[in-house]
C-alpha cells in the first residue's frame, strides 16, 4: 500500500517512507491511498485473541511491507511488562450500556503509550528498510501526554535522538515533572512561552524549513515527528476500537454486529479520527461523538462547518485538550473530498485568517459522521464526583468531559446506545484536579497529590507517578516561540 499527501504535491511513498518523513515535503499529512476493508469473519476472529494479536492483525492491512512475524515481535515488545494491566487496553462496564475503555496503563500513564510504544519500533524497522544512516531527531510538540510518552518510548533508541516542547504554563505539575526527570542520554525537553497552539506551529514551522534541513543533512541528522500527524503515530491507534469493540460483545454490552457509538475526548483530533478509520473498514460503528472542554472549536466546527481559531484560548484542568488548531482534521478532509486542492486552501486559509469554511456539502458529510458536545470545566468535575458517587469509578479530567458530554447527549436524546466512553489518562495525572472534583481541600501543588488522592480513595496509584517528587529535575529551560529552532540547532550541534 502506498500513502500519499492531502496535500497534493508530494510523490506516494511506502508506509516505512511515510513513517520515516513523519510530515510530506509539500507540508501535508501522509494518508493511505485506499481503506482497507474488513467483514465480520475478521472481528469474530479478533475475538478470541489477545490484545497483542488484534493490534498485529489490524496493523498489517496497513504496514504491507512489514511481515507479520516482524509485527508480531514489534507488538510483543511494545504491549509487554511496561504495561499494568494484562489485558492492555482494559474495558470497564459501568451499567449496561457505558463502559470505560481504558488506555492509560502503560509506562507513562496516559493513552499515547497505545501508540508511542510501538512506533519507535517501527521507525527504527523502518530505517533498516530504507538503509537510512543518518540520525533522525524526532521534534515533538505536547499539550501534555504526548511529551512523556514520546520520550519514554524512543529513550536511548539507538539512531534516535528526540526533543520536546511543551507550553510552559499550558500542562499539569505532574505532567511537567514527568517530561523535566526523564532520563537518557538522547532526550531534550524544553518549555516554550505559549499555548500548545503556539509550540506545535512552532515545530511545523521547523519541518518546512528547507534551509534548516540542508544544515541538519551536513551533520549527519534529519527530522521526523511522533505526533499523530505520523502514521506511524495514528495506525496503532486504529487496533483498540477493534479490540475495545470485540470486548464490548464479550461483556454484553452489544450483539455481535450490533453498533457501538464511541465518545472520545478530542483536542488534536488524532483520537476520534482513527475510530473513523475503523468504521471505514467495516468495524460497527454508530456514532463518533466529539467532546470539547472549553476550547469547542471543533463542537462548533461540526455544527457549522466553519472552523475558526479566532476565538478566546482557555486553560482547564483537561490540558491535553488545551487546543484550537487540530492538524488531523486535514486528514478527514482529504478523505472526505478527495480533493487535495481543497485541502490546500482550507489550510491556507486558516494560516492566513484563521478560519475556513468547508461549505454546506462538506459540512453535512462530517456531521453524518460525527456528534459533537462540549462541556465547561466546573461540569467535568462534577461528572468526576458524580461517578465517584454512584459507580466507584474515579476517572481524569479529560475522560470526565467525555462522560458529561455523553450524559448531556443521552439526556436530551432520552435514548441510551451502547457506549465505549474512551479513557484516555490516569486520574493521579490530575490529582489537583480531581480531589477538588471530589470535594477535597489541598494546599498541594506537585507530585504529592498523587499520595493524597490514593489516600483519599482508597485506589492504588500507578507506580510510574509515585515518588516523582524524589526525581532529579534535568530539563527546566524554556524558549520564545521565534527561538524553536535555535534551540534545536543546540542540540544536533
Amino acid at each position: 500500500m502506498r500513502y500519499v499527501s492531502t496535500r497534493g504535491a508530494a510523490a506516494p511513498v511506502s508506509a516505512s517512507q511515510a513513517i520515516i518523513r513523519g510530515i510530506a515535503p509539500d507540508g501535508g499529512l501522509y494518508v493511505p491511498e485506499r481503506i482497507p476493508v474488513i467483514d465480520g469473519a475478521f472481528i469474530r476472529a479478533l475475538g478470541d485473541m489477545d490484545y497483542r494479536s488484534r493490534s498485529v492483525a489490524v496493523l498489517e492491512l496497513y504496514l504491507e511491507e512489514f511481515s507479520h512475524d516482524e509485527l508480531t515481535a514489534i507488538a510483543a515488545a511494545a504491549y509487554g511488562e511496561n504495561f499494568d494491566d494484562p489485558a492492555i487496553a482494559p474495558l470497564r462496564p459501568l451499567d449496561g450500556e457505558t463502559a470505560a475503555l481504558e488506555l492509560w496503563h502503560g509506562p507513562t500513564c496516559a493513552f499515547k503509550d497505545m501508540a508511542l510504544q510501538i512506533m519507535p519500533r517501527l521507525l527504527t524497522a523502518s530505517l533498516r528498510k530504507n538503509g537510512e544512516e543518518r540520525t533522525v531527531c524526532i521534534l515533538v510538540a505536547t499539550s501534555g501526554d504526548t511529551g512523556k510518552a514520546a520520550l519514554e518510548g524512543f529513550r536511548d533508541v539507538p539512531g534516535t535522538r528526540i526533543m520536546v516542547f511543551y507550553p510552559r504554563d499550558g500542562v499539569s505539575q505532574v505532567q511537567k515533572l514527568q517530561m523535566a526527570t526523564q532520563q537518557g542520554g538522547n532526550v531534550n525537553v524544553v518549555a516554550v512561552a505559549g499555548n500548545f497552539d503556539d509550540a506545535q506551529a512552532g515545530v511545523k514551522s521547523i519541518f518546512a524549513d528547507g534551509d534548516f534541513a540542508k544544515v541538519l543533512d551536513g551533520r549527519g541528522y534529519f527530522l521526523s515527528s511522533a505526533n499523530s500527524i505520523n502514521w506511524g503515530r495514528l495506525a496503532p491507534q486504529i487496533a483498540y476500537y477493534f479490540s475495545a469493540y470485540c470486548d464490548m460483545a464479550k461483556a454484553g454490552l452489544v450483539k455481535p454486529g450490533e453498533s457501538a457509538d464511541f465518545c472520545v475526548p478530542t483536542g488534536n483530533f488524532g483520537d476520534i479520527l482513527a475510530g473513523w478509520y475503523a468504521k471505514r473498514m467495516g468495524l460497527p460503528v454508530g456514532r463518533l461523538i466529539c467532546a470539547s472542554n472549553d476550547n469547542n472549536v471543533l463542537t462548533d466546527f461540526i455544527a457549522t462547518g466553519v472552523y475558526d481559531k479566532n476565538r478566546p484560548f482557555h486553560l482547564t484542568s483537561s490540558p491535553s485538550m488545551d487546543i484550537l488548531v487540530s492538524s488531523n482534521l486535514e486528514r478527514l478532509l482529504y478523505c472526505l473530498t478527495g480533493d487535495p486542492a481543497a485541502v490546500r486552501g482550507f489550510m491556507e486559509n486558516l494560516n492566513r485568517e484563521g478560519r475556513y469554511d468547508v461549505g454546506p456539502a462538506l459540512r453535512e458529510q462530517i456531521r453524518a459522521e460525527f456528534t459533537g458536545g462540549f462541556c465547561r470545566d466546573a461540569d467535568a468535575k462534577a461528572e468526576i464526583g458524580r461517578l465517584w458517587r454512584e459507580k466507584g469509578y474515579l476517572m481524569d479530567t479529560h475522560t470526565a468531559v467525555a462522560s458529561r458530554v455523553l450524559a448531556d447527549l443521552r439526556q436530551r436524546e432520552g435514548v441510551r446506545r451502547p457506549t465505549a466512553v474512551l479513557s484516555t489518562a490516569s486520574p493521579f495525572k490530575f490529582g489537583g484536579a480531581v480531589l477538588e472534583a471530589l470535594g477535597a481541600v489541598t494546599s498541594e501543588t506537585g507530585p504529592e497529590l498523587v499520595e493524597e488522592l490514593a489516600a483519599l480513595t482508597g485506589v492504588a496509584a500507578p507506580k510510574p507517578l509515585t515518588g516523582l517528587g524524589n526525581k532529579t529535575v534535568r530539563f527546566d529551560g524554556w524558549v520564545e516561540k521565534e527561538a524553536m529552532e535555535r534551540a534545536v540547532s543546540d542540540f544536533l550541534s
